[in-house]
């Protein structure tokens, strides 16, 4: 069957998220006459509410939300019974314009242990620097200072957040640092730094600060809506893509397919979930996959969509604040009144809700610049913990974390609000905790449902390993330690915790004020630790930090792609996004999704003779 070619281009990108931006908005700029297209089944996120104001991220989660793809994985027996739902970004800059803006980076010796030539961390530093503008202090060696992503603290302190460190640097005795954020200091509590420009209070993503601001480029174009279904061969040459429009951002729309051609290299950059279905359609993948779909297979390839991981499995659980504590809980009551509408409109309305607090504090340089998250620690379990965990953790904490000092095992984030969308009119925060090297993988492939429509066979693998259970029971214990001796601490909100049996010390409930810092301990029972586990496994959910879909590894590894991105088996195509990481990296994963884009930017750049410095 034949397709109308649009145009030809020298560059086309299949998908327009966070790595796609940062390539094509670097190449854009070391050679402006480079033809350059970026075919994104999202729409476009230029200045919208939604996108650019930080109060308003947690609006792409909701579940009407065109701005995000909801992924839902396959039942799993270790979730009894769930199939877990996982989002990705559906929109021009893709997770970066949509994520809650969380700035951590990996430890460097996540990247050394990747094991590939080129993606050493000394050769990814001065890219970590050139990525960005560091806002928050002066002279620090690894970060940078003229970059295109700004770094701030946001444009208001929350006071949760210090009631947080206090209570980490004293019960906890744990260390305090202004920056952990350096590539290498782990087991210390410290601001959580955001993807905020300080000046502007907006969000800073790869398409504002890499695409859109070259729109005076006419040969950087963005298609949005449009859906790649494959990539076109000749002698597995890759010279095009075929596409068609996405049927959610262009339900109306004509849905037969289209053909564009690329002179010099296709980019498949549609992330961990994108990305692997996308070679699968083209043919290259595993034999039993294609054939199952009835696809023709080009190249045996069996690591796509193999070693997915979700980087970090998410637990959460709401406690009751003070009255008098600052929270962003009427972001969420107030849902109506703020969602896709300008800093400007929203503050007068607000002054008048019930929730909304001091006046002052919502406006563009107030709580608005906010994401509500303003403190972490990256934790590593001293002896005591490391024992109170048991006998089963210790071949993992073996194997794996106790001669990495850098490796954390979690990472405690609160957060100013409530973490479930039910949750009665009041003040809350939460305790979100997130295990930072899962041992659990999934896969992510292509099938044929049941009345012949295509669909996606997707393993999340969450909790498989035994490790992982091990790790979030325990951290969920230490957290709430650490909220029930905080300052705005008046309860738990019940249903969102382990339904522990009657009678339990460690039944939940509200409270008149937070115990003494000295405090004994909740003492949790064999019946207790089985509702930890029980409750864990009815609701642990994804960070959505997806990756490892088409990894950098050796292809007798079961690698896709090797350490120039080249897909085996085939010229002209290459893979650059979230999905060719090998092994996991701990941190929110915006950080390396922008650093891969720097890295793949130069490596095209060498490979077309242009001068990339």
């Amino acid at each position: 069957m034949s397709h109308p070619i649009l145009s030809e281009f020298d560059i086309v990108f299949a998908g327009g998220g966070t790595t796609a931006c940062v390539v094509a908005g670097r190449l854009a700029t070391y050679d402006p006459s480079l033809r350059i297209l970026i075919l994104e089944a999202g729409q476009h996120s230029l200045n919208k509410p939604i996108h650019v104001d930080p109060s308003q991220s947690r609006f792409n989660l909701a579940p009407t939300s065109t701005t995000v793809t909801f992924n839902i994985g396959n039942p799993s027996p270790r979730l009894n019974g769930r199939a877990p739902i996982v989002a990705c970004g559906h929109c021009v800059g893709g997770g970066s314009c949509v994520n809650s803006m969380v700035y951590t980076r990996a430890p460097a010796s996540d990247y050394d242990d990747w094991g590939a030539h080129g993606w050493e961390s000394e050769n990814l530093i001065p890219l970590m620097k050139k990525l960005e503008t560091y806002e928050v202090q002066p002279g620090r060696p690894t970060h940078g200072y003229d970059g295109p992503i700004k770094i701030s603290p946001g444009m208001y302190n929350i006071g949760i957040a210090g009631e947080f460190i206090q209570v980490g640097t004293t019960y906890h005795k744990r260390q305090y640092a202004d920056d952990t954020d350096d590539l290498e200091t782990c087991n210390t509590y410290s601001p959580s730094q955001k993807y905020i420009n300080g000046t502007t209070g907006r969000r800073s993503d790869a398409a504002h600060h890499y695409v859109y601001n070259q729109a005076h480029n006419p040969n950087l174009q963005v298609w949005d809506g449009k859906r790649v279904k494959r990539i076109i061969f000749e002698d597995k040459r890759a010279v095009g893509v075929e596409f068609t429009s996405d049927p959610v951002s262009c339900p109306d729309a004509d849905q037969s397919s289209s053909i564009v051609r690329a002179s010099k290299l296709v980019v498949i950059s549609a992330g961990a979930f994108g990305s692997p279905t996308i070679l699968e359609r083209s043919g290259i993948g595993a034999e039993a996959v294609l054939k199952r779909c009835g696809i023709e297979q080009l190249v045996n390839l069996p690591g796509v969509g193999e070693n997915y991981q979700a980087d970090h499995t998410n637990g959460r659980a709401p406690y009751l604040a003070a009255d008098q504590a600052v929270t962003m809980d009427v972001v969420s009551c107030g849902e109506s009144i703020l969602r896709g509408k300008h800093v400007s409109t929203i503050t007068p309305a607000l002054h008048h809700h019930p929730y909304a607090g001091s006046p002052a504090q919502w406006n563009s340089s107030g709580m608005l610049s906010q994401s509500g998250l303003n403190s972490k620690i990256k934790w590593r379990p001293d002896d005591e913990e490391l024992k109170a965990m048991g006998p089963a953790f210790q071949p993992r904490w073996k194997e794996f974390f106790q001669d990495r000092p850098d490796k954390a095992v979690a990472m405690y984030v609160p957060s100013i609000s409530r973490s479930l969308s039910n949750l009665p009119p009041g003040s809350y925060m939460t305790a979100n905790y997130f295990t930072l090297y899962p041992a659990s993988v999934g896969s992510v492939h292509i099938k044929v449902t049941e009345n012949g429509e295509e669909g996606v066979d997707f393993t999340t693998g969450f909790l498989d390993d035994p490790f992982d259970i091990i790790a979030l029971d325990f951290v969920y214990k230490k957290t709430r330690e650490i909220f029930r001796r905080m300052a705005s601490y008046r309860g738990e909100f019940a249903a969102g915790h382990p339904n522990f049996p009657e009678g339990s010390a460690a039944a939940c409930g509200e409270a008149s004020g937070p115990v003494d810092l000295d405090a004994p301990d909740i003492v949790y029972t064999a019946e207790d630790d089985k509702a930890i586990t029980q409750f864990h496994r009815d609701a642990v959910q994804t960070a959505w930090h997806s990756i490892g879909t088409c990894s950098m590894k050796p292809e007798a590894d079961k690698g896709v792609v090797d350490t120039r991105l080249n897909v085996y088996g085939v010229s002209n195509l290459k893979v650059a996004d979230l999905s060719i990481t090998p092994s996991n990296v701990g941190t929110n994963t915006n950080s390396t999704a922008l650093l891969i884009g720097e890295r793949a930017a130069m490596i095209i750049a060498e490979d077309l003779g242009i001068n990339c410095v």
